[in-house]
């Protein structure tokens, strides 16, 4: 039987104003609504993976190499894009917050820890807030690109036109499990783009956008850091501080 991880949201919080285009979904959200706590989360549980998941489908792949059947379990998941954004203006690095199940779930499970069974004080929902670039999943017929317009938007809050978003690399992720392909690309925004009441995602997201100098970008990737981040981020920010961040 498949598994999933399930998290019940409390929506409590500060009043904040914001709104995005949505287009992805096709939606518009209110001017000002209150904005979700991102760690008031409770009543974690596992239960059965839909078969009509839009996100996940598992499944056996069989095959012969040299004569020997062999299989592998799989995981068929939406491709991706993810965008390293810098803002020109005040020369800083643009990334997003988020609590993601699927690392709470590897905390716990590593300690051998049970739904039904967590000490919420010694794992706390902060310890899966994650920092990454600025992504979003392939899910409707236009061009990546498009789609990454869509995500500097919705998540960032930054309304910029295509022609100022570079693709840089294409790349296979998760080559263990689903080999779903990510697109980088590379955007320079200024204060002039900021739409003060987008970003923060759209629906039920719940996202906060956060900041970095050079600096401090670059303590990330010091010899010896913890951090809570996909390797997609790691690759993104070296590639912009090898290729694209100011010498001086």
């Amino acid at each position: 039987m498949s598994i999933i991880f399930i998290f019940r949201y409390l929506f409590k919080g500060s009043i904040t104003c914001y709104r995005s285009s949505a287009v992805r979904r096709g939606l518009h959200l209110k001017a000002c609504q209150p904005r979700p706590a991102m760690n008031n989360i409770t009543d974690i549980h596992y239960g059965p993976l839909p078969a009509d998941s839009p996100y996940v489908k598992p499944f056996r792949f069989h095959y012969t190499q040299n004569g020997k059947q062999k299989s592998w379990d799989l995981l068929k998941v939406h491709d991706s894009v993810s965008i390293v954004i810098f803002n020109v203006t005040r020369k800083k690095l643009v990334f997003v917050k988020q609590f993601r199940p699927a690392v709470y779930h590897g905390i716990i499970s590593g300690d051998g820890v049970e739904p039904g069974s967590i000490d919420m004080k010694k794992y706390p929902p902060e310890l899966a807030v994650t920092m990454e670039l600025c992504a979003g999943i392939i899910d409707k017929p236009i061009s990546t690109i498009e789609i990454a317009r869509e995500e500097v938007l919705e998540e960032c809050g930054y309304d910029i036109p295509v022609e100022r978003i570079e693709e840089i690399i294409r790349y296979r992720s998760g080559v263990g499990t689903s080999g779903a392909e990510q697109t980088l690309f590379y955007a320079e925004v200024t204060d002039e783009d900021k739409i003060a009441t987008a970003g923060g995602g759209v629906d039920d997201e719940i996202i906060d956008v956060v900041e970095y100098d050079l600096e401090e970008a670059r303590k990330l990737t010091d010899k010896g850091t913890v951090i809570t981040s996909p390797p997609s981020f790691l690759f993104g920010l070296l590639w912009f501080l090898t290729n694209r961040a100011p010498k001086n």
